[in-house]
């Protein structure tokens, strides 16, 4: 058990690693990170022979002149001479060696990782770089104190230069943890360039010259890694291995929960994403099979083509990065307990872990029946109320819940007249008890609801929104029969533009409107939205606007979600997603027509009353833009009109409830006339009914997302003449996005 600490050397433009010597006057100097290149020449006295970048570290090899005990260095200006490093490659010579950093791993962990390997791996000998910032040579006497079965030797590598990247806060902390919720609300830690994650790339390869260049095998994984157990071992692939390298992916694990930082250990990490992917390569190599010209990199051996094929290893994520909150480093609605990790890593390590509760599907999910609800939120939509609840009830929806707020066009008297006609039921909106936006509010009291727990499925959508479905007769029970065995149903939005229909008439909206976008419409961000009929299986939480949130990893493997196609959704949706992709969008059995605009006029009203979920966001000329797509007809939804005629005329026939209806559509003329003839929303009006508008609103797919960000005034008038052509893009540079529209 050995220490040996790295000084570097200033030689006048910056500071020296080391200056290796090898056969007669050749040597190789190793440069730190940030080094200037430009400064490296060939000298009198030193005569430049390869000159490496590693990471942004340099490596020039060369032939150098003596100058007394030193040798001359290749660097412009004054000549300088540097002090030569004498190799210690005698003391790994033969021996099967892990290069591994040490950072938040106490010295337990450091021990328990040595026996893991020792024993499943036949491991040696560790070179330890010790950024941990402990005593070296207390490590040592602690190690020295307590042998490992079958190591011969360790050394603990200490350097008098931080090795963090500049301008990075500490890796332990739950901002670099790579699956950390919430980092756009985290405080960017301040620059600690000790304990910041690794940047000094060029120490692989000074390693290799030092220590490391005679091994019989060198493993290149960190302490908090533990590579699988298994037959061959790691060391046993690399020596078979043609060109003497196998590479290693590294799948991150957790614990579901500890009881402090400091307790924590190897045996706690019994947990792993469901939607984890390998990554973090790292590698494992026969150092005298390399091909010469082999660099030893961080993630990878440079000039050498390893192929596909990878060992993996566990990326024990708790130690890295040390917290009593699982929460803070990883979404717990993301873990899954692994059978394999609990069978190995408590029995061998010792502990008990904490596990999971476990959870059960609710009743519903085992029911035949697809009694279906929505849930919606509603402030002055008035005259849309009577279609938008005829359409739905003729596909099949059984149960309607309205939330309304601060109506002042009757919306909340229709509402309250269709509750007493036993149509829907209508509840005051309760987002001023509590700090959450209106339709998020309205959600959340939702789920308490009985008339929403006895639904079989359920979908939170707006009064703009109508299932479009294309199969059988266009009912709902045509689109459960063709996915009978899914419990999510994502229905992608098809945005419906205004048509060049300026002036509200009290008219069917899925008649007047049948100008729309492509069903390839990847911007804006919006065009793919998506809302979700899901079973109510208890899989999830609670309800949410686009899709249910709070996913119970215990049932994920009850998830069978399909796409508007019938495909299935991949499990990296299955958290977060609220919009299509070109991966997973689809209309061959639903479409969500979404009519976000209406007509000119009313689009003014909509603006006045504000968004029922970003209140603070104005609904004004960008949305407008962004949203009024016109490039496309579709009239599918039409063959569902008879239904629809047959049903709103039944509602009609109710004298009381015509009344209302026609009492919500002249307030809304009263609205439209008010706003109109105030000059902000007259001179507004006369601006997207313009001609330009007009003309840009057949062009949106030709736009890129900065474009939709910033708004149309950053389009070029000469644009608009490309309107036949079906080929040509237009976007603008980030610099010109302003900031407070980049933030939303």
């Amino acid at each position: 058990m050995i220490h040996r600490h790295l000084a570097t050397q200033d030689v006048g433009r910056g500071q020296l690693w080391a200056l290796v010597p090898g056969d007669r006057d050749r040597v190789s100097c190793f440069f730190p990170a940030g080094f200037p290149q430009q400064a490296i020449t060939n000298t009198d006295g030193f005569v430049v022979e390869e000159l490496r970048s590693i990471g942004s570290g340099v490596q020039v090899i060369g032939r150098a002149g003596r100058v007394g005990e030193g040798r001359v260095l290749p660097l412009v200006g004054d000549r300088r001479t540097g002090l030569a490093t004498n190799p210690e490659r005698q003391l790994f010579r033969s021996l099967r060696t892990a290069l591994t950093q040490r950072m938040a791993e106490d010295d337990r962990a450091l021990r328990d990782w040595l026996v893991w390997h020792a024993h499943h791996h036949g491991l040696e000998a560790a070179l330890v770089v010790d950024r941990s910032g402990a005593n070296p040579a207390a490590v040592v006497a602690r190690l020295a104190a307590q042998p490992v079965e079958g190591i011969a030797r360790v050394m603990i590598l200490t350097t008098d230069q931080p090795l963090g990247r500049p301008g990075e806060g500490d890796e332990r902390l739950p901002f670099h943890a790579p699956d950390a919720p919430g980092k756009d609300r985290m405080q960017v830690p301040a620059p600690d360039p000790l304990r910041a994650p690794f940047g000094e790339m060029i120490l692989y390869e000074l390693c290799r010259a030092l220590y490391l260049g005679e091994a019989r095998g060198v493993l290149n994984v960190d302490v908090s890694d533990l590579v699988t157990p298994g037959q061959p071992t790691v060391f046993e692939m690399a020596e078979a291995s043609p060109r003497g390298v196998v590479m290693l992916a590294g799948r991150r694990i957790y614990p579901w929960g500890v009881d402090d930082a400091a307790s924590l250990g190897f045996a706690d990490h019994i947990c792993e994403r469901f939607d984890g992917a390998p990554g973090n390569p790292r590698w494992c190599i026969a150092p005298d099979q390399l091909p010469d010209g082999a660099v030893w990199r961080m993630v990878r051996i440079g000039g050498v083509d390893a192929g596909d094929r990878a060992r993996l290893y566990w990326r024990c994520t708790g130690l890295r990065h040390p917290t009593a909150r699982i929460s803070e480093i990883v979404p717990k609605t993301a873990l899954v307990e692994d059978a394999l990790l609990l069978a190995t890593l408590p029995a061998f390590f010792g502990g008990t872990p904490q596990r999971p509760p476990t959870e059960e599907l609710k009743p519903a999910a085992q029911r035949s029946t697809n009694v279906t609800g929505i849930v919606t939120t509603m402030k002055n939509e008035g005259p849309f109320i009577l279609e938008w609840i005829a359409y739905h009830r003729a596909i099949g929806v059984d149960t309607f819940l309205v939330y309304s707020n601060d109506c002042t066009d009757g919306t909340d008297r229709m509402l309250d007249l269709l509750q007493t006609k036993g149509i829907l039921q209508h509840r005051e909106n309760p987002f001023r008890k509590t700090d959450l936006k209106p339709q998020h509010a309205a959600l959340q009291a939702a789920d308490a609801e009985p008339v929403i727990k006895a639904l079989d499925w359920v979908v939170c959508m707006d009064c703009d929104e109508f299932i479009n479905i294309h199969i059988g007769e266009g009912r709902l029970t045509d689109l459960f029969a063709a996915v009978p065995d899914a419990n999510m149903i994502s229905m992608t939005w098809r945005l419906f533009g205004n048509g060049d229909v300026d002036g509200f008439r009290d008219e069917l909206i899925t008649e007047r409107f049948t100008s729309c976008a492509p069903q390839f419409a990847r911007k804006p961000h919006q065009a793919w939205g998506f809302k979700t009929l899901t079973r109510n299986t208890g899989i999830f939480k609670k309800l949410g606007v686009h899709r249910p949130k709070g996913l119970k990893p215990q049932l994920v493997g009850h998830v069978n979600w399909v796409n508007g196609s019938g495909e299935p959704m991949p499990e990296t949706e299955y958290r977060n997603a609220w919009r299509s992709t070109i991966g997973t969008y689809g209309y061959d059995l639903v479409t969500l027509n979404h009519y976000a605009l209406r007509s000119a006029e009313s689009f003014l009203v909509k603006r006045d009353r504000g968004r029922v979920n970003h209140v603070d966001r104005d609904q004004g000329l960008n949305y407008w833009f962004r949203m009024n797509f016109n490039a496309e007809e579709d009239r599918s939804i039409q063959r569902m009109l008879p239904r629809l005629r047959e049903e709103y005329d039944r509602l009609m026939a109710d004298p009381e409830i015509a009344a209302q209806h026609r009492a919500c559509v002249a307030a809304h003329r009263a609205r439209i006339d008010a706003l109109r003839r105030t000059a902000k929303y007259d001179d507004f009006y006369r601006e997207i009914t313009g001609e330009r508008l007009r003309r840009l609103s057949r062009m949106l797919e030709h736009f890129g997302s900065n474009v939709f960000l910033a708004g149309p005034d950053v389009i070029p008038d000469e644009v608009l003449d490309f309107a036949d052509r079906p080929d040509f893009f237009f976007t603008i540079p980030d610099a010109q996005v302003p900031s407070e529209a980049a933030a939303r």
